[in-house]
């Protein structure tokens, strides 16, 4: 049994990481509480289920960190990536996919694997022996949270982390809405027209904001602290920031022209990104939201272009739980105190599905390699990946300590570039260049070893 890999939890690091450490030769468990357990946000038993956005966000892996982030798990034969990859769905330059039939996917390979087994139930203790991965993600189960609470001395973090509602295609009316990614962004026509796009006036927006600010929200329970991830605010909460917020964020009217009256430029504008390969279902992109249901129905028939709307899914608020990993974590991701222990995904304090996946990517090689007694240590930190797992065991100040996306500010600088946003074409593009030579050489060393 030692020589067992046990993953609790199947989510994007937990099947990430049981692929990983399966396709090294060694013998995987996987525990998924899931669908004898369920949570309020998942809706099947699938591994790696999208409970909130189904986009990976950018794919420019020349420009963007998150877009480096899915080129390195490609170059390390990434199942997840490579299920979105098969199951995309346009998106004018992101990554989106159809949630089902990836979930469908990741489940199906996983379960075709020959080195992994997967156990349905709820793990509710941490083993003292073994080797483990806990990637149990923002829905880990109270008992399973208070273990960890006692394990690492520290009382757990949370935030609450929103999700947005999702419409049927067919009840938005198109003669006021028209499909158009922002800036025409994508090589292709139907990427170029991948969102759907309804317009504001100044008069609308007002009287909607006022309507999102009188709205019954959901309640905390007592002793609970609304703290939210920046990234991932509900839209009443950015608009309790200010009326204008909306406008600079998800509601931004700029990169857009109304296709049935070009002249005139919207006030705000609220789009809704395709969610699954049918095209039949549609998510209104950033309105995260904690509105009660009722609420939420008349609120967002108030925008144009959704007046007689169907919801396949409404929104929802669940608390996500992460560590203080800087303090708990050493650089192989095992705990401190505990180290047959390793964490992954979002439970080690990043934020997003491509970061949580790469965690568990990682965590999954590094955990096959102690197995098997190979030395390993983690990427560069001037890879995507790298620079993901020194933040979070090291670099990031334990006292302020917050999920992170990934993003350039955590990489070390090029030297001899310009700084500023006259410079930031070229840097991040040395950025990439420099990433993807580190990763590709951390990848061969593997290679020699085995």
């Amino acid at each position: 049994m030692t020589q067992e890999l046990h993953i609790i939890g199947g989510g994007m690091a937990g099947s990430e990481a049981a692929w990983q450490a399966a396709n090294a030769g060694v013998q995987v468990v996987i525990h998924e509480m899931r669908p004898k357990v369920g949570t309020f946000a998942h809706q099947s038993g699938d591994l790696a289920e999208m409970v909130c956005s189904n986009s990976f966000r950018s794919d420019d892996d020349e420009q963007n960190a998150v877009g480096l982030l899915h080129w390195e798990m490609r170059a390390a034969n990434g199942l997840i990536m490579a299920m979105a990859d098969a199951h995309q769905l346009p998106a004018g330059g992101a990554l989106a996919v159809d949630r089902e039939a990836f979930a469908g996917a990741v489940t199906a390979r996983l379960h075709a694997h020959p080195n992994v087994r997967i156990e349905a139930g709820e793990i509710t203790a941490l083993p003292d022996s073994g080797h483990w991965i806990v990637a149990t993600g923002p829905l880990t189960s109270p008992s399973l949270g208070a273990a960890i609470a006692e394990a690492t001395g520290t009382d757990r973090l949370a935030f609450f982390d929103a999700i947005a509602p999702i419409v049927y295609t067919e009840s938005i009316d198109m003669s006021v809405a028209w499909e158009q990614s922002r800036y025409d962004k994508g090589d292709t026509q139907e990427e170029q027209r991948a969102y759907i796009n309804c317009p504001m006036t100044k008069d609308q927006y007002e009287a909607f904001i006022d309507a999102l600010l009188a709205a019954e929200k959901t309640e905390f329970h007592e002793g609970e602290t609304a703290t939210y991830f920046d990234g991932c605010l509900p839209i009443e909460v950015m608009a309790e920031r200010g009326r204008e917020t909306l406008r600079f964020g998800p509601m931004k009217p700029v990169g857009l022209t109304n296709a049935h009256d070009p002249q005139t430029k919207a006030y705000a504008v609220v789009q809704l990104r395709r969610d699954n390969a049918l095209g039949t279902l549609y998510n209104i992109v950033g309105f995260q939201t904690k509105m009660k249901y009722g609420a939420q129905t008349s609120v967002f028939k108030m925008i144009p272009g959704l007046e007689n709307a169907s919801f396949a899914r409404l929104g929802g608020i669940h608390r996500n739980t992460f560590l203080n990993s800087p303090t708990l974590l050493d650089d192989q991701m095992r705990l401190k105190s505990r180290p047959n222990l390793r964490f992954a995904g979002q439970v080690t304090g990043v934020e997003g599905y491509v970061e949580s996946a790469a965690m568990g990517l990682l965590a999954g090689r590094l955990a096959a390699a102690e197995i098997q007694g190979r030395a390993l240590e983690s990427p560069s930190g001037t890879t995507a990946t790298g620079a993901l797992i020194h933040h979070i065991t090291g670099g990031a100040d334990a006292k302020t300590f917050q999920p992170m996306n990934v993003n350039f500010g955590l990489f070390p600088a090029v030297e001899g570039l310009k700084g500023g946003r006259r410079g930031r074409k070229d840097r991040y593009k040395a950025y990439t260049d420099r990433a993807k030579a580190d990763f590709t050489n951390w990848l061969q060393d593997q290679e020699v070893t085995l």
